[in-house]
């Protein structure tokens, strides 16, 4: 068979000499794009091995995007660009500041011989599943953002288990993973600890938390830490036409609501940072100099896209909390 060779005792697994035979005709020229490859059974046959260890061989090219499948007629030739040892499917939520630091630190971290797809499901359960369907198969590794979406746990485990990681937000369902994480109940209850000196000059504490896309442990650190330290404290869907008390101080997960409290502020004539404090979420460039500088609460997310690239480099199969912290500004 021209293009694949097989060897006993060569100390190299039967399917992984398929994988190379096949690279090396490829980069020989032997193959190129559109060709047919040797069907599994005339594999099996010319060199006496399993259909398991032949298709293990194909499926593995194909994950690579190598070679492709055309159902009843075979395999055929798809890329040759064999450079690529790795094709990873990574589904975010959303594309923002932050995310894109994720994004580019993962890249920047994974190298250069691995493909990286990139994919969005914007809190969209049937666009979730639509994406996970569409790219099983096609992938070696599976990079996932559940966010708090009800039904994406049981979508997930359709596809091969020792493939799947988890990023950003974790749950019960899916602690079996591998996975880079905020702890996002701990988080905030360790931040407001953190701030409480300035905290207790203030009268209230109001988490603006609409539930779309927060992550449920949010709330609940945010009521522990009120609980636990006897404030008075009041949990709102949205801001919309709310009056501002003076003494208050505001939580604010998305930055939409950000600004049109301090838009607010400014038609009442409130002085942020003396008359009523901001705390936000996700440290962006802006948040440094808008009015004066935003107290916030944010992990590191250049840390987690590295770990997160490290750990499937390293074929390492962990549950990392990544690091959060209070950065103390002038609207607190």
């Amino acid at each position: 068979m021209k293009v694949i060779s097989i060897q006993n005792n060569l100390g190299i697994p039967k399917y992984k000499q398929i994988i190379l035979s096949i690279e090396k005709s490829i980069e020989g020229g032997k193959l190129v794009k559109g060709d047919k490859l040797p069907s599994v059974n005339k594999v099996c046959l010319a060199f006496t091995l399993s259909r398991d260890t032949v298709l293990q061989a194909y499926e593995e090219l194909k994950k690579r995007g190598i070679i492709y499948a055309i159902p009843a007629k075979g395999y055929y030739v798809k890329s040759v660009e064999i450079a690529i040892k790795q094709k990873i499917f990574l589904l975010f939520d959303e594309l923002n500041i932050f995310k894109e630091d994720l994004y580019n630190s993962f890249l920047d971290t994974i190298g250069k011989d691995v493909q990286v797809d990139i994919f969005f499901h914007h809190f969209n359960i049937k666009v979730f599943q639509k994406l996970i369907n569409d790219s099983y198969g096609n992938y070696t590794k599976y990079v996932i953002m559940p966010t708090s979406l009800v039904e994406a746990a049981s979508i997930i485990k359709t596809l091969p288990v020792n493939e799947v990681y988890i990023l950003d937000q974790t749950n019960l369902e899916l602690e079996t993973y591998p996975a880079v994480y905020q702890n996002h109940k701990k988080d905030i209850y360790e931040a407001l600890s953190k701030g409480k000196y300035k905290i207790i000059k203030y009268n209230k504490l109001i988490l603006i938390f609409p539930g779309y896309r927060e992550p449920e442990g949010m709330k609940e650190g945010f009521e522990n830490f009120c609980k636990d330290n006897a404030f008075a404290y009041e949990i709102i869907l949205e801001f919309s036409k709310r009056e501002i008390e003076v003494g208050e101080v505001y939580i604010i997960p998305n930055d939409r609501d950000l600004v049109v409290v301090i838009e607010k502020s400014k038609v009442q004539n409130l002085k942020l940072g003396k008359d009523f404090g901001i705390i936000s979420y996700n440290e962006t460039p802006l948040k440094k100099v808008v009015e004066n500088g935003i107290t916030i609460i944010s992990t590191d997310f250049k840390a987690m896209g590295k770990i997160m690239a490290e750990m499937i480099l390293e074929g390492k199969k962990k549950l990392i909390e990544n690091k959060s912290s209070l950065i103390m500004r002038n609207s607190l």
